[in-house]
């Protein structure tokens, strides 16, 4: 079978402990990033590179984030979309008070400001944790929402009170604002995606990643073996708030083009949040899975039946797409709280022992 393993063996901690322990999972990486970097580009449309591809990695991104802190750590938030306006706004910010700034290093550096807010607010789990630590996130969710409304400074004073992306360009390429072409944006968006999960994987599978576990698993024995629980838990919520506040700038200059403060509303958060727990908690490759459904269904919901040949109208796709994407995490938490991620997981190991039965 495809993924018959005869033949390959470990002799080290090393090959055991390997990103990809069997051939056919780099193959099918290799696959896949074949298609995200070349067949997608040179055959999609400005349409798919707008509704599919590039949300899809937006969204994978900033689920990602919120699933370090809550499925690796085990530090619920609520507040992933105030999160995401940070970085948004700090984004804006930085372009714009300095515009010789290289579009590339505004978006990675926009982080860094959402990671020092991520971390103000995650002092509270210092001392609370589960129900109550949602809560406080939701207060800053609520909180950083009303600054982005009220602080006329963060949009320039702008009379609309929104922030309209500039013509950004990197080596006389355009890649962000009115001008930026999809193609030129989603190879953008594409290369930031790559790079932050790769050191995710490397963060997560490491010395930090381990404490991580054990801080959500028992933090009291954890802290009993001598983990300190207030770096590992203020580390969670940087790295987490640094990925997502970049998710959230890549989301306004590389996707929306302009936000309004309510863009980074609850339903925001709800979304992000709903991808991961979709996808499967603690869990990277989840996200993406996650990602896929969600921007997915939308677009699925409009073209199937167009292609049975009836019309469903944009009030009852967006009726219908709440109720799937409600039934689908009842569902997860039922029946596979750990989401699509498992469900591989288990078509993996099928196809491992095939034909032999489990």
């Amino acid at each position: 079978m495809l993924y018959r393993t005869a033949g390959q063996f470990k002799t080290s901690y090393r090959e055991d402990q390997a990103v990809f322990p069997i051939r056919q999972d780099a193959i099918l990486m290799g696959i896949i990033l074949l298609c995200a970097w070349v067949i997608f580009p040179l055959t999609a449309s400005e349409f798919t590179f707008q509704t599919i591809l590039t949300p899809i990695l937006i969204y994978a991104l900033a689920a990602l984030g919120l699933n370090i802190l809550t499925g690796y750590a085990g530090q619920l938030s609520l507040g992933t979309g105030a999160f995401m306006g940070v970085g948004a706004y700090a984004c804006y910010k930085m372009v714009t008070l300095m515009p010789w700034m290289n579009p590339v290093i505004a978006i990675l550096l926009s982080g860094v400001f959402s990671a020092g807010v991520g971390v103000v607010f995650g002092i509270p789990s210092l001392r609370i944790k589960g129900f109550y630590l949602a809560i406080a996130t939701l207060a800053a969710q609520f909180f950083l929402v009303w600054l982005f409304e009220k602080w006329a400074w963060l949009y320039n004073y702008n009379a609309s009170g929104a922030i309209q992306v500039p013509n950004l360009d990197m080596f006389g390429i355009y890649v962000a604002g009115p001008q930026a072409g999809s193609m030129t944006q989603y190879y953008l968006v594409l290369s930031v995606v790559c790079l932050l999960t790769c050191l995710s994987i490397n963060l997560t599978r490491g010395n930090l990643g381990r404490t991580w576990k054990a801080t959500r698993d028992m933090d009291i024995a954890a802290e009993l073996i001598g983990i300190n629980l207030m770096k590992s838990k203020l580390a969670a919520f940087a790295v987490s708030s640094y990925i997502v506040g970049v998710a959230g700038a890549l989301f306004v200059f590389m996707w929306r083009g302009a936000a309004e403060p309510n863009l980074f509303d609850i339903p925001l958060s709800f979304r992000v949040l709903f991808i991961a727990i979709i996808g499967g908690l603690g869990s990277i490759l989840g996200n993406y899975l996650g990602a896929i459904l969600i921007v997915g269904l939308p677009v699925a919901l409009n073209s199937v039946p167009h292609a049975l040949g009836f019309e469903i109208d944009s009030a009852m796709q967006g009726h219908l797409n709440t109720m799937i994407v409600g039934s689908l995490i009842i569902f997860f938490l039922i029946v596979e709280p750990h989401g699509l991620n498992q469900l591989w997981r288990l078509i993996r190991e099928k196809l491992i022992i095939w034909p032999f039965p489990h």
